[in-house]
């Protein structure tokens, strides 16, 4: 009877596991994506689904999408072209899969992904997430079911996104969201709305909780991260609006009132003197000296800045909107590497933009021989349903012609990128360890303070607090590395010793 009573309670057990829906999550383009995916799977989890990493397991699967160019959208075309075959298998098997689309792509095209061969069954915007659990309910009844509205206020506060980077070692924290910049070729505030900022409260609770579990380097992550503005609290209303960089405009009126970019990254920073603390992706109009001097003056703020250009030539950024001539984009530049000795530099560039001569390409190829960046996002430009460009410009620039300034952007990048990385040859750099190289399992990859990988073999070394026994580095510890050689993305290197972050800051 006992017996019988198990095979019971075994077979409901089996039973119950067969109703839990588990959900397949796919992402595609930013790291606002990912962090995007992140959030929808936490509001899943707390709805009882459960997670899986075999497509043929799922019973939802959902797209987390990208629209910043043409290219991101065909990816997901692509893709749910694979999905129909596999939905009509599993019809037939009578085992029913709902197909979602999210983020910026479920914005943007909402009625033509519902109405496109009925595939997908529900579409949620970048501000719905919420609203997930609701619409694969009415999904699970066979209807369609979408929300793709914007929010003025939705941030995500209260919801602790489900970290799964590898490792645990680097996490993202989203601050903000939206973008109130209308550059005339992009298409992110009409995706993702008007901009609007987390709590501080809700956004050091989070890092808190990373550094608790070990996480040693946190991003801050937002469409225009360093307009962050807090308006949660009265008293925060009154502050005066911070300048903005010299020869910088906005097409908007200065906002007033709220805690600011300098005020959170103090805050951030104070939180773990061990945890690197990056953020990610400002507009170069929004560098007032406080920022500067925090990231020259914190040993744990990282000494690398994103400053998006995206042209060189001033008429191509007027055309663009972007609020800064050459000049003004160069004294910043200079500015930035005064206040900050040493550090590195990223930014993004657009080949190709509407009306660009082949004069304009050449100005923009001049910048990036001057600045001589450490790292570069090149695209070829690619227009976009909505934006002022689609409405008042002409896509002009043939796409053999942008291929081509595009190719030559990238050979110049690489070109001064390995003369700027040549330049640490000799030095000793510190890198947090992420994990094997992929390339070859007898090296560790990681990364330094301007975000630049480096390799160095998986070797016994002494530790800088005095250890006797040798160690070995492990995914989080920081090591010093002595570069050997360099490329125009990758830094080679010796192992010197394990250490820690505060250690090495003290050294120098």
């Amino acid at each position: 009877m006992v017996l019988g009573a198990l095979k019971g309670i075994l077979l409901l057990e089996v039973q119950l596991v067969g109703c839990v829906p588990t959900v397949y999550l796919e992402t595609y383009g930013c790291q606002m994506n990912v962090n995007d995916t992140e959030i929808a799977w936490a509001i899943l989890q707390k709805n009882g689904y459960r997670r899986t990493k075999e497509l043929d397991e799922a019973d939802v699967v959902l797209l987390v999408t990208c629209s910043v160019r043409e290219k991101a959208e065909q990816a997901i075309w692509n893709r749910l072209r694979h999905l129909k075959a596999l939905k009509a298998r599993r019809q037939q098997a009578r085992l029913p899969l709902r197909i979602g689309i999210l983020g910026c792509m479920a914005e943007r095209l909402k009625e033509e992904i519902l109405h496109r061969e009925k595939l997908v069954d529900i579409v949620a915007g970048p501000d719905a997430y919420r609203d997930l659990p609701r619409l694969l309910a009415v999904a699970e009844s066979g209807q369609q079911a979408a929300n793709v509205l914007l929010s003025l206020d939705e941030t995500y506060a209260d919801i602790l996104p489900v970290q799964t980077s590898a490792g645990g070692t680097t996490a993202f924290v989203s601050i903000m969201r939206g973008c109130d910049n209308m550059c005339s070729y992009c298409i992110v505030p009409f995706t993702r709305g008007r901009e609007r900022s987390r709590p501080i409260a809700s956004i050091l609770q989070e890092v808190r909780m990373l550094s608790d579990q070990g996480v040693k380097e946190v991003t801050l992550l937002g469409q225009n991260v360093n307009s962050f503005r807090d308006m949660s609290e009265v008293q925060f209303q009154s502050a005066a609006a911070p300048v903005l960089s010299r020869g910088f405009s906005t097409v908007y009126k200065a906002k007033p009132g709220g805690l600011r970019f300098a005020h959170l990254l103090d805050q951030v920073s104070r939180i773990d003197p061990e945890m690197r603390i990056r953020f990610t992706s400002p507009h170069p109009k929004d560098f007032p000296d406080e920022v500067l001097r925090l990231i020259q003056e914190r040993h744990n703020i990282c000494k690398q800045l994103h400053l998006p250009a995206q042209s060189g030539s001033t008429r191509v950024l007027e055309a663009m909107r972007r609020g800064y001539t050459r000049e003004a984009y160069l004294e910043l530049v200079h500015h930035v590497r005064e206040s900050i000795p040493g550090v590195s530099l990223s930014s993004d560039f657009i080949a190709g933009f509407c009306g660009e001569t082949e004069e304009d390409h050449q100005q923009t190829v001049s910048l990036l021989r001057e600045v001589r960046y450490n790292v570069g996002f090149l695209f070829a430009y690619s227009m976009r349903q909505k934006t002022r460009a689609y409405h008042r410009l002409q896509d002009d620039v043939p796409a053999d012609v942008k291929q081509r300034r595009l190719e030559e952007l990238i050979t110049v990048f690489r070109e001064e990128a390995a003369r700027a990385n040549e330049a640490m040859v000799g030095q000793n750099q510190l890198v947090l360890v992420e994990g094997p190289s992929k390339r070859c399992p007898l090296e560790l990859c990681g990364r330094n303070d301007g975000n630049i990988k480096v390799i160095f073999p998986d070797a016994e070394t002494e530790d800088a607090a005095g250890c006797e026994a040798p160690v070995r580095a492990q995914p989080g510890d920081y090591v010093l590395v002595k570069v050997t050689s360099a490329s125009s993305q990758t830094l080679k290197g010796v192992l010197l010793c394990r250490t820690t972050l505060s250690r090495s800051a003290a050294s120098h």
